[in-house]
């Protein structure tokens, strides 16, 4: 791991803590306003809000974990961490938006009455801690899915905090209580969908599917124009976390740059930085010339015989 990183790590980090003190504060707040007022739609803020803390919670512990070194059983070190804690987080907060979907059906037959007025003056915190977690996590949003998925929570909770604040304007002045159920089921779906893109996101990546944005196909065509290149097979392209992107494949060298394997290897590493931003990568090399030539092709024979007898076992 570089200085540069770590320092960068660092730096995500404390803005990490600054937005888990802001967003607690919003919690414990929204709870006890919630009870007071009797305002369903400021306990949904709530969950929302909890879950939030919850994601900024697991993102921090995972760029802990992130720090820690590769062991002798984790040669990946702890990096998948962080998209397992996705992934349990999004689970979670689905569980949530039902129970929020459940609550506010009651209130939707039988509405209940709510102070506006705490319910206001609640929200307004909450939404002003929002605001400020959100520009703290801004800067990093752009380079770690962590601080980008936390960073659309806590807008997010902006969000429903404002819609929150104009119900508690609009009860205030009409006693139509019935806009608290409203705007609690606008705030689940709000949760419901949120789940359902971190489930979606980290789901692909445990499953080792290729990061998105980059395309298999053009990546190959990539590597096929670097200079002694003939042909490539057994292309795997897969992210271990959010920011580290693995390639790996095998290389057809042409005949010429038989004694020059190295210099293909390099170029073509080179060209996956450059253009694609991929560093960890595991290339072979294939010579066509030694490869059609009658010893090996008698002792490819024979351990594929190997194989098939592996697979028999």
């Amino acid at each position: 791991m570089t200085m540069e990183t770590l320092d960068q790590d660092k730096s995500i980090a404390n803005r990490f803590t600054w937005a888990i003190i802001l967003t607690a504060v919003t919690f414990v707040a929204e709870v006890a306003g919630g009870l007071w007022a009797n305002s369903l739609a400021l306990l949904s803020d709530a969950a929302h809000v909890f879950l939030d803390l919850f994601a900024l919670l697991l993102s921090l512990g995972a760029i802990k974990l992130a720090g820690l070194p590769a062991t002798e059983t984790r040669t990946y070190g702890w990096h998948r961490t962080e998209v397992f804690a996705s992934f349990i987080n999004g689970v979670t907060i689905f569980l949530i938006a039902v129970g929020i979907f459940y609550e506010a059906w009651g209130r939707l037959l039988k509405p209940e009455e709510v102070k506006s007025v705490p319910m206001f003056v609640i929200a307004l915190i909450g939404l002003a801690m929002n605001l400020l977690a959100a520009s703290v996590l801004h800067q990093h949003s752009h380079d770690d899915l962590n601080v980008h998925s936390a960073l659309l929570h806590v807008i997010g909770d902006a969000a429903a905090s404002a819609g929150v604040i104009v119900g508690g304007v609009v009860m205030y002045f009409t006693n139509w209580y019935i806009v608290d159920a409203i705007i609690s089921i606008g705030i689940g779906c709000v949760v419901f969908f949120g789940a359902w893109r971190v489930v979606r996101e980290s789901t692909h990546i445990l499953l080792e599917g290729v990061p998105r944005g980059l395309k298999i196909a053009e990546i190959a065509d990539s590597m096929r124009a670097v200079e002694g290149v003939k042909d490539i097979h057994h292309l795997n392209v897969w992210s271990i976390c959010s920011h580290i992107v693995v390639l790996s494949a095998h290389l057809d060298v042409t005949t010429e740059f038989k004694q020059r394997q190295s210099t293909v290897i390099h170029g073509v590493e080179h060209m996956l930085l450059d253009s694609y931003g991929i560093a960890h990568t595991t290339l072979q090399v294939e010579c066509i010339a030694c490869i059609s030539g009658p010893v090996i092709r008698r002792i490819r024979h024979h351990s594929h015989h190997h194989d098939h007898a592996h697979h028999h076992h």
